[in-house]
C-alpha cells in the first residue's frame, strides 16, 4: 500500500437538496426531485447535520490540509533535495505513516464508527461506558504496540530497505530517524479513534483541521533545521547530530499536537477520558474486526516492501520522488474523496444497523459519481501536464538537482489513471465496514497486493535504473483498477444490485469530455514552452493556461454530454 489512505438514499444529484437528506431515511427508494429531504429528522435520532453542510466545510479543511501539507513537503525537498538524507528519512516515516494511511486515512475508523454508532443507539448510557473502555483498551495497545515498534526499529528498516549500504540506502541513517519517528504510531492510533468518537457523534471540524496544525509545526521544523548549524553525519551516524534530532523529534512533535488538539473537541462532546477497564463482550466483535484490519495492513505492507526494495536498489532519490508523486495525488482525492467519505460513513453507517441496504447502495452510487465528476478532469489534466506540474512545485532550493522535480512530475503522470479508481474502492471498503464487515477488504487488498507484486517486479526488468520509479507508480495505480472492478463486483454479489448502469454512464460522459479538455491543455502547454523554453516559470504558465483553457472546455463538454451530477451547478450561475 503507498505512503501508500462517499450518496443519498433514493437516486440522482439532480437536486442540491438531495445531498440534505436525513439519517433515518424510509428504506423505500423516492424520487429525488418530488420528495422534500431537508425536514429535520425524526426522534428519536439526532438530527443529521447537512451532508452537504459537513462535506464542504471538510473539503475547505481538507484542501488547506492538503495544501499546506502539499507546500510542507515543497519545502522538505528544498532543504534536503531528493538525496539519500530524503530518501532515508521518507522511508523511515513511511513506517508511522503506515498506521496514518491505514487509520486516519479511514480503516481504523471505519471499523469503530458503526461500533460507536451501534452503541450509542442501544446503550442507556449512550453508549459512554463502550466508549470508555474502547478508549482504554485501544490506548493500552497502541502504547506496547509503540514501544515494541521502536524496540524493533533495526529489523523494521532491515525489512524494507536491506543491511547494506548503498548509493541509494542508508540503512543506519533511516534507523536513527526511525527510532525518533516510530513514537508517532501512538499519536497518530489516538488521533484516529478521537476522529471515530467525533464523527459518530456527527462532529467533523476538530478533525478535519487538526493536520493543518501539525502542517504548521513541521514549517517550523524546518525553519529551526536550516537554523541550526552542522549537517547530518552519514559517515559514521551519530544520533546527536543536531539536525537530525530537529527534523526526527520535529515531526514526531507535529503528529502529538495533531493528536492532543482534538482533547477540547473531546471535551465539548461530552466524552469522558477516564479510563474504564473491564470487558464489554461487544468489545470481542471489536476486537475481530480489528484483528482483521491488522491482516489488511499487513497484506498491504507485502506491496510496500517491494517498492521500497525496488526503488532503493534503482535510483537515488527514487522513493522519495515515488512518494511525493504519491501525495501530490492525494491532494484532489484529499479534498473531495476524505471529505465526502468521512461525511457520508456514519450515516451508511446508521443505514446497515437498521438494514436499510437500498440506502447504502445508493450512498455508493452517489459518491462513485460525485469522485468521477471532480477526479476523472483533474486526472487528465495531470496526465497530460504532470511534468509542469514537478517543474513548477519542486525547482525551489535543492529540489531539481539532477532532473529530480521533472522525474516526480512525470511519476505524476503516469499514476494520474489511479485516482478515480483508488477513490472509489476505498468507497467500496467503507460500505463493508459500515455492515461491520472487515474481512471482505482485507481479501480485496489480497487481490489488490497479488496484481501489485509482479507489476513491480518487473519494472527493473523492463526499464532503465532512471526510469524505474515510472514503472512504481504506474503499477500502484493499475491495481486500484484491479481493486475497483473487483470491490463493485463483490457488493454487486452482497447486496444484490449496485446501480452500476448509471455510474458507468457519468464515467464515459466526464471521461470523454476530460480527454479532450486534457489535450487542448497540453497542445497550449506545448506551444508555450515552444516559445518560452522550459524553465520553471513556463511550467507555471502552462499551468495556469491549461486549467484556464482546458477546464472550461471540460465543463462545456460535460454540459453538452449531460452530465447529471453537474446540473446544481449550472443552475446557480447566472447565465
Amino acid at each position: 500500500m503507498p505512503p501508500p489512505w462517499q450518496r443519498v438514499p433514493g437516486g440522482n444529484f439532480d437536486d442540491p437538496t438531495e445531498l440534505m437528506a436525513p439519517l433515518d431515511r424510509p428504506t423505500e427508494i423516492l424520487d429525488p426531485v418530488t420528495v422534500d429531504l431537508g425536514k429535520p429528522e425524526p426522534e428519536p435520532a439526532p438530527k443529521a447535520p447537512s451532508l452537504l453542510r459537513s462535506s464542504s466545510m471538510m473539503a475547505v479543511a481538507n484542501l488547506a490540509s492538503r495544501v499546506t501539507g502539499f507546500l510542507r513537503q515543497i519545502a522538505l525537498v528544498a532543504v534536503l533535495s531528493f538525496g539519500l538524507v530524503n530518501s532515508s528519512y521518507t522511508v523511515a516515516n513511511t513506517l508511522p505513516n503506515i498506521v496514518y494511511e491505514f487509520l486516519i486515512g479511514g480503516v481504523l475508523t471505519s471499523v469503530m464508527i458503526p461500533l460507536l454508532v451501534r452503541a450509542q443507539s442501544e446503550d442507556a448510557d449512550g453508549g459512554e461506558a463502550y466508549t470508555r473502555r474502547l478508549l482504554t483498551m485501544a490506548g493500552t495497545a497502541l502504547l506496547v504496540a509503540t514501544l515494541v515498534a521502536v524496540l524493533a526499529a533495526g529489523p523494521l528498516v532491515s525489512l524494507y530497505v536491506g543491511s547494506a549500504t548503498t548509493e541509494t540506502a542508508n540503512p543506519e541513517l533511516t534507523t536513527a530517524f526511525a527510532v525518533l519517528l516510530l513514537p508517532e504510531i501512538f499519536f497518530y492510533g489516538i488521533g484516529a479513534l478521537f476522529g471515530a468518537i467525533l464523527n459518530s457523534k456527527g462532529r467533523f471540524a476538530a478533525f478535519a483541521w487538526a493536520p493543518v496544525l501539525n502542517n504548521v509545526v513541521m514549517f517550523g521544523v524546518l525553519v529551526v533545521y536550516v537554523l541550526v548549524p552542522g549537517e547530518i553525519s552519514l559517515d559514521p551516524v551519530r544520533m546527536g547530530d543536531t539536525k537530525l534530532l530537529v527534523l526526527g523529534l520535529g515531526t514526531t512533535l507535529g503528529i502529538a499536537v495533531q493528536a492532543l488538539v482534538l482533547l477540547p473537541a473531546i471535551r465539548r462532546a461530552g466524552v469522558s477520558l477516564k479510563p474504564l477497564w473491564g470487558w464489554d463482550p461487544r468489545l470481542s466483535s471489536a476486537g475481530g474486526l480489528a484483528l482483521w484490519v491488522v491482516a489488511y495492513v499487513l497484506v498491504g505492507q507485502a506491496g510496500l516492501i517491494v517498492t521500497t526494495r525496488v526503488a532503493t536498489a534503482a535510483d537515488p532519490g527514487a522513493y522519495a520522488i515515488y512518494s511525493n508523486a504519491w501525495l501530490l495525488l492525494q491532494v484532489p482525492y484529499g479534498v473531495l474523496g476524505v471529505s465526502l467519505l468521512t461525511a457520508l460513513m456514519p450515516r451508511m453507517s446508521r443505514a446497515a444497523a437498521e438494514n436499510r441496504f437500498d440506502a447504502v447502495v445508493s450512498d455508493l452510487s452517489l459518491g462513485s459519481r460525485l469522485s468521477t465528476v471532480f477526479l476523472v478532469p483533474i486526472s487528465a489534466l495531470l496526465t497530460f501536464l504532470g511534468t509542469e506540474v514537478g517543474i513548477a512545485l519542486f525547482s525551489l532550493g535543492a529540489g531539481n538537482a539532477g532532473g529530480g522535480a521533472a522525474k516526480l512530475g512525470t511519476a505524476l503522470a503516469w499514476s494520474a489513471f489511479g485516482l478515480l479508481p483508488y477513490a472509489i474502492t476505498l468507497l467500496q471498503l467503507r460500505v463493508f465496514y459500515a455492515m461491520t464487515d472487515s474481512r471482505t477488504p482485507t481479501l480485496i487488498m489480497v487481490a489488490i497486493v497479488v496484481v501489485k507484486i509482479p507489476l513491480l517486479l518487473l519494472s527493473p526488468v523492463l526499464l532503465a535504473p532512471e526510469d524505474v520509479v515510472l514503472g512504481l507508480v504506474a503499477a500502484n495505480s493499475l491495481s486500484f483498477v484491479v481493486g475497483a472492478i473487483l470491490g463493485q463486483w463483490v457488493i454487486a454479489r452482497r447486496l444484490g444490485h449496485v446501480r452500476s448502469r448509471e455510474v458507468l454512464s457519468t464515467l464515459w460522459r466526464t471521461l470523454v469530455a476530460s480527454l479532450v479538455g486534457g489535450i487542448v491543455a497540453y497542445l497550449v502547454g506545448a506551444g508555450l514552452q515552444a516559445w518560452l523554453g522550459t524553465t520553471a516559470g513556463t511550467a507555471w504558465l502552462v499551468l495556469v493556461a491549461g486549467v484556464v483553457v482546458g477546464g472550461p472546455v471540460m465543463l462545456a463538454l460535460m454540459r453538452m454530454l449531460k452530465v447529471r451530477e453537474l446540473d446544481p451547478l449550472w443552475r446557480r450561475l447566472p447565465f
